[in-house]
């Protein structure tokens, strides 16, 4: 297994413009940092085991039942529950994708199948990734978009994936987390589809659509009881706070917030394609809010000596040195960014 290298590390690099995490730069919106505060007057009592306020609200939101949510502390608690509740034997994964779903299989001794996307393809999914799904296979991680490329496949991509696996009793973890940021995510979403496929976990959380990384608060959902069970008790009683109650209830309300970062970010990620791409820098079609490239191997050191921090991909299976991922910020930064790139490639 690979080293793991996370994002956000701002804490040992407090004076960096952060660029390795893919977390709306406009931050928090103001109306969760006031619930926050005002939950602090709650933090004296266990928080509500079920979350019912934020249970009721998101499945209002979502227009599925409640009792299909399982509420993580943050997605990646819910990526672990579901290898810990379902202890897969074989996986697969497209090659690269989200280092921490090979993480999570490593601890339940899974053995991981991975199926290596194309450089010439742009890593786009192979159109056979379906057909590698066999009888062996207990479980499938797919990403849409994907991370770190940013690829966004059809529904017709996912279904024929999730179909397969239908077909040979195979569970498949489809992580939405950066759809939110795409343009008409409802056409690419299997959330309305969930009710014929009890076989998937969708995936998804606050963390990067509202700035809350660091309230950790995400959830999967299945229509399948059997499996919402199995997660549920995966997990400690009591994972999510009632700060991250509050604060995700209250997000849920920030329509006007949401189309603001929406359509900054979608301007600004083509405006950071474009830059790359005159400078010299191999970049990729990614659809979400942040853009995959390839650069001088040497290259995250430099920036991070200039002040800035990427992120180095080379974590991931598939990958080496010389692959980055930049998240999409506000004009100011993107600008500081590509001078810095400029001076560095002159």
């Amino acid at each position: 297994m690979k080293k793991m290298i996370h994002g956000g590390d701002i804490y040992r690099h407090p004076d960096m413009i952060d660029f390795s995490s893919n977390c709306n730069p406009f931050g928090p919106p103001q109306r969760v940092q006031d619930a926050i505060c005002r939950a602090v007057g709650q933090i004296g009592h266990y928080p509500d085991i079920q979350c019912s306020l934020l249970r009721d609200a998101l499945s209002a939101k979502l227009h599925v039942p409640g009792a299909w949510i399982f509420f993580g502390n943050g997605a990646a608690e819910v990526i672990f529950a579901a290898v810990t509740a379902l202890k897969p034997k074989k996986a697969l994964l497209p090659a690269p994708t989200f280092a921490e779903y090979a993480q999570a299989l490593e601890t339940v001794g899974c053995e991981i199948q991975y199926e290596q996307t194309a450089e010439a393809d742009g890593f786009a999914l192979p159109m056979d990734f379906a057909e590698q799904i066999t009888e062996d296979i207990d479980m499938v991680f797919l990403c849409n978009p994907n991370n770190p490329t940013g690829n966004l496949l059809s529904r017709e991509e996912t279904e024929r994936v999730i179909r397969r696996a239908g077909a040979l009793g195979c569970t498949v973890v489809l992580d939405e987390c950066f759809l939110d940021f795409v343009e008409m995510p409802d056409e690419f979403s299997m959330l309305g589809e969930l009710s014929a496929y009890p076989h998937v976990i969708l995936l998804k959380a606050f963390t990067k659509l509202y700035a809350m990384a660091g309230v950790r608060l995400g959830y999967g959902i299945s229509s399948n009881p059997a499996i919402i069970e199995k997660l549920e008790r995966s997990v400690q009683p009591w994972n999510i706070s009632s700060l991250a109650q509050a604060a995700g209830l209250a997000a849920l309300a920030e329509d006007a917030y949401v189309r603001e970062s929406l359509t900054t970010l979608r301007a600004e990620r083509a405006y950071l394609l474009q830059a790359l791409e005159k400078l010299g820098c191999r970049t990729y079609a990614s659809q979400a809010n942040y853009i995959f490239f390839r650069g001088e191997t040497t290259l995250g050191e430099k920036l991070r000596a200039a002040g800035f921090l990427v992120r180095d991909c080379s974590n991931y299976a598939g990958l080496g040195k010389g692959y980055y991922r930049v998240a999409v910020r506000l004009h100011e930064d993107n600008v500081k960014l590509v001078q810095a790139l400029a001076h560095i490639l002159d």
